[in-house]
């Protein structure tokens, strides 16, 4: 095995899980064995809560600015690591080691943000009345947990961890089976940094750990980044059990090119949005549908995606089970009567004929009724879908069940305007293929890609995180009283 055997983080040690049943975990570069882990049971999550109440009693006594300190320290230990665990993500995940570092350099810039919170969460104090004064002030919720997919193993669980802890909660990860390494560095690191102990824990397993933590009375929020059909069962369960919940869904991100679109920029931004972490990302660009006359950038596009090299500057996908899903789109839509244009089945990169690869492919002439345009294929590969109109072009993406991304490629401002103002979409971008924003804005879409209220992260995650308190208070007994005070 390349690495130590997996374990729970449990107030500040490592232990493995309490069940029998052995997970192994395999390397998409080439399929050999990283390590294992332990099953984790419901006596386990116990334990957690056990020492995570008392630890976050006393952490929500430390000021936000005092509590900000740990991730200062925190930041600079994972710009000292970066090496190491981009190499980490580009073994478990099977990133290329550009997009893993990028993961790195996100997972430090979330970080800033945990440090800048004292900056946002000052509260509220007002004479409401003569005499009388209302004040408002955040209040952590305790004890918290986020569930997490395979496809960023670092930066999304810095997603939640480091502000819902800077908050003052206590947190547990429940990392995906398929990339539970990384988080074992995060443990390590935030002790290092001076975290005290039972803050952050870490719980590993599959279905029936998610079940215990949807479950268990003590944790009184969740998040969750997957599929939408789990997001869905995550947020029923969690809500049902009274708690605050957020669970983020997949999605099938449409991008408008438009005859005008700058040739260069549209084709280089639309490929790297389309085969960007192997596709393997909720706002990858999945369904492009050209508008008009776009075949000298479509000619362009094809041929920016056939200097894309397997193993080199494409990863692989997570699994053999991944690549033969992804594949079997493809199949189906050419069996529709699309146009393979390029081709990214059956691909072996040499020297890790055992990794899972899918190449680039291109899809052209797909309808919109095909589920190679509806429905989210997770893997390097766009259809083309071809429109006269720009309503034309709306109407499909509209129809769309969810609703993270949607951007257009243009050169007119008022097109640009009219595309996103009337797209379906939570994060719209012009001329970007990746439209993500950056703190203090918010991560959310719309629609069945985001079942709860509130962004995951930026300055709307205060809210999730934290419940309000406001004070009403009078001293004065000379000041005159009326119906308001």
């Amino acid at each position: 095995m390349t690495y130590n055997e997996v374990q729970n983080f449990i107030n500040g040690a490592f232990k493995s899980g309490s069940s029998t049943q052995i997970h192994t975990v395999i390397s998409p570069l080439d399929g050999s064995t990283l390590t294992t882990f332990n099953e984790s049971t419901r006596e386990d999550l116990d334990e957690i809560i056990l020492h995570a109440q008392k630890a976050q009693k006393a952490w929500q006594k430390v000021t936000l600015k005092e509590r900000a300190q740990v991730f200062y320290r925190y930041k600079q230990l994972l710009e000292k690591n970066s090496e190491a665990l981009t190499e980490i993500i580009y073994r478990e995940n099977g990133k290329i080691h550009g997009e893993a570092k990028a993961e790195i350099d996100k997972a430090i810039e979330l970080t800033e943000f945990a440090c800048s919170l004292p900056q946002f969460v000052n509260g509220e104090n007002m004479e409401v009345s003569k005499g009388v004064f209302c004040s408002s002030t955040r209040v952590p919720l305790g004890i918290v947990a986020s569930i997490v997919p395979f496809n960023f193993p670092t930066m999304v669980p810095h997603w939640t961890i480091v502000n819902a802890i800077a908050l003052g909660n206590a947190f547990i990860l429940k990392p995906s089976e398929s990339v539970p390494v990384s988080s074992q560095y995060t443990a390590k690191l935030l002790k290092e940094a001076g975290l005290p102990d039972g803050l952050f824990n870490i719980i590993n397993g599959t279905q029936t750990t998610v079940e215990n933590i949807c479950d268990h009375p003590e944790i009184h929020a969740v998040t969750f980044v997957g599929s939408t059909k789990v997001a869905k069962i995550v947020y029923q369960r969690a809500s049902q059990n009274l708690k605050q919940v957020l669970a983020l869904g997949g999605a099938k991100n449409h991008i408008l090119l438009l005859p005008d679109a700058h040739p260069e920029m549209a084709s280089s931004n639309i490929i790297a949005s389309m085969s960007g972490c192997a596709g393997q990302r909720c706002m990858a660009a999945a369904t492009l549908i050209a508008v008009g006359n776009c075949d000298a950038i479509l000619d362009k596009l094809i041929g920016d995606a056939q200097k894309i090299q397997c193993g080199t500057t494409l990863g692989a996908v997570i699994s053999k089970a991944a690549k033969d899903r992804i594949e079997n789109y493809i199949t189906e839509a050419e069996q529709q009567g699309a146009k393979i244009i390029l081709d990214g089945r059956n691909t072996i990169v040499p020297g890790k004929e055992n990794g899972f690869y899918v190449g680039p492919t291109l899809i052209d002439y797909a309808t919109a009724d095909m589920k190679i345009a509806r429905e989210e294929v997770f893997g390097p590969v766009l259809a083309i879908v071809r429109v006269n109109t720009i309503d034309e072009a709306l109407a499909i993406e509209n129809a769309n069940p969810y609703g993270n991304a949607c951007s257009v490629f243009t050169q007119s401002g008022g097109l640009a305007n009219y595309v996103t103002e009337n797209a379906s979409a939570g994060m719209c971008g012009v001329n970007i293929g990746v439209p993500v924003p950056r703190e203090p804005f918010g991560f959310g879409g719309w629609n069945e890609s985001r079942f709860g209220s509130g962004d995951i992260t930026g300055k709307s995650s205060i809210g999730f995180f934290t419940k309000e308190k406001k004070t009403t208070t009078k001293w004065n007994p000379e000041a005159g009283t009326n119906w308001m005070s």
